[in-house]
C-alpha cells in the first residue's frame, strides 16, 4: 500500500468562522499553467471562494491566484472562474442539497495531492453574528480552563522538607 503525500497550500480560516460546516467534498481544480506555479509559491487567496453549479458543472468563484512576475505585463484575470472536476453523482448530490436546504457551498482548503491539486469543498449553513460571539467566548474559556488546570496542577506538588 503506497502513502500519499499531501500538503496544505492554503486553508480557508473564514469558512469555518463564518459557517456551520457539513458534508465534505474532495474535487480537482482546472488550472493553467501559471496558476500552477503560483500555487507552489502560495500566492492565493481562498477567503471569499464559494461554489456555483451552472449546466450540470460545478464552478469555483472567487479564488484569486496572483500572476507570477514574468506575466505581470499581460493581461490576466486572477480570479476567473474555475472549473471543479466532480463526479456526476457527487454534482447532483450538491445540487439537491444546496436546492433543498438552502446551504451555500465553500471551499475549506487546496492542497497537493501526489502531483495534483485537490480542493476540499464542504456544504455550510451561514452563522448569525451571535453564533461567532459565542465560538468566541467558548474558544476563550477553554484556554482559560487549561491554563487554571495547567497552574493548579504546578502548585498540587508537596513540596519535599529536608531535615
Amino acid at each position: 500500500m503506497s502513502k500519499q503525500k499531501t500538503s496544505v497550500i492554503v486553508k480557508n480560516k473564514t469558512a469555518s468562522r463564518n459557517f456551520i460546516l457539513g458534508d465534505s467534498y474532495q474535487a480537482g481544480i482546472v488550472l493553467e499553467g501559471w496558476e500552477v506555479k503560483s500555487l507552489r509559491d502560495g500566492r492565493v487567496d481562498v477567503k471569499d471562494c464559494y461554489v456555483t453549479l451552472k449546466k450540470n458543472e460545478a464552478w469555483l468563484i472567487g479564488m484569486k491566484i496572483d500572476p507570477p512576475a514574468s506575466l505581470r505585463h499581460e493581461v490576466i484575470d486572477p480570479t476567473r472562474s474555475r472549473k471543479l472536476l466532480l463526479n456526476k453523482k457527487e454534482i447532483k448530490q450538491l445540487s439537491e442539497t444546496i436546492e433543498q436546504k438552502s446551504l451555500t457551498c465553500v471551499l475549506t482548503s487546496v492542497y497537493w495531492k501526489e502531483n495534483h491539486i485537490k480542493c476540499d469543498l464542504s456544504i455550510g449553513k451561514g452563522k448569525k453574528h451571535r453564533d461567532q460571539r459565542q465560538d468566541i467566548k467558548t474558544r476563550d474559556w477553554e484556554r482559560d480552563q487549561g491554563r487554571i488546570l495547567k497552574n493548579a496542577k504546578n502548585n498540587s506538588h508537596p513540596t519535599k522538607n529536608f531535615k
